[in-house]
């Protein structure tokens, strides 16, 4: 049985699983800052992944990449896309394991639909500014990849569900999509009224029954250089995701609507991402590994405690 890495600093506590160097669980002070799932449990609507070698979708699971077409297996079957990438559910190996920190590796190998070979390393660290997450990856082919990567996880405010959470998304413009597939369409103003001038989240305002499944870019930084998204309670209480937005460029907002009632909205998926979706086609920050060459991208979790 495949089991999870726990890690303890100050008031924070996480678990780290072995499947896909994901995040399980992150608690503060006994309060959860993310939507959790059990140990022995499969891991839900990708809950917690590291997404790579690219995040969100890829059109019918096909891409041309320096002159060949590939395809990719297609994973989420009722949009015929190929979903988040292919390490959610492969093991990593231990490399390095603290009180406080945990670092994770996997080969990527060559394989039908992604002929390109990477080293992925994810290190996970509490400490003060919350839990951060360090992604490295290397090209250790012969040929140049098409590469991208983001965090999925699924923030809580507190008690209650989405609608009654407080957020700020410190973004622009928006990517609008197609209401049945969430295809990319074009990038517009958040402001725009193709999304009804409701996915303008820049000043903090409740979210309300308002659904959200976009990719959101031109992200503003704060003097320290990071991006903030932050979800609050009513109590005040929330937790913050932060990152550099010159190496993350886009958000992906995600409200968890589901079809079942008693699991739709409980957590909002907040994924900054190295690409929009479907950009291994689009071509719009697209990373390229060429043999050799590393790319590290990384992110924070913290509680909000006023």
């Amino acid at each position: 049985m495949f089991g999870d890495y726990s890690l303890e600093y100050g008031d924070y506590r996480a678990a780290i699983t072995q499947v896909g160097a994901g995040l399980r669980e992150l608690r503060h002070a006994g309060r959860d800052l993310v939507l959790s799932f059990d140990r022995d449990e499969a891991r839900p609507y990708f809950r917690g992944s590291l997404l790579a070698p690219w995040p969100n979708r890829i059109t019918d699971g096909r891409y041309q990449f320096a002159g060949q077409q590939y395809q990719l297996p297609v994973n989420e079957t009722e949009r015929a896309t190929a979903l988040h990438g292919l390490v959610c559910w492969v093991p990593f190996d231990l490399l390095e394991q603290t009180a406080e920190a945990v670092t994770l590796h996997h080969r990527l190998v060559p394989q039908p639909g992604y002929p390109f070979a990477l080293e992925l390393t994810a290190r996970y660290v509490l400490g003060d500014a919350g839990l951060s997450c360090t992604v490295t990856a290397t090209n250790v082919g012969d040929q140049s990849a098409p590469y991208g990567t983001a965090p999925h996880p699924y923030l809580c405010a507190g008690t209650g569900r989405v609608d009654d959470w407080t957020l700020e998304v410190p973004a622009d413009e928006v990517l609008s999509v197609t209401p049945d597939r969430l295809l990319p369409v074009a990038t517009g103003p958040v402001t725009s009224p193709v999304a009804g001038g409701l996915l303008d989240f820049r000043s903090p305002r409740r979210i309300g029954d308002v659904w959200v499944d976009h990719a959101y870019t031109t992200v503003t930084a704060g003097p320290d250089g990071l991006a903030l998204v932050r979800l609050r309670h009513d109590d005040g209480h929330g937790v913050e995701c932060a990152w550099d937005p010159t190496t993350l460029p886009w958000v992906q907002i995600h409200t968890a609507d589901r079809p079942d009632e008693a699991s739709s909205r409980l957590g909002l998926a907040v994924e900054p991402m190295t690409c929009p979706p479907d950009a291994f086609n689009s071509g719009v920050d697209l990373l390229v590994l060429r043999p050799g060459d590393q790319h590290v991208a990384g992110w924070t979790l913290a509680a909000l405690t006023d």
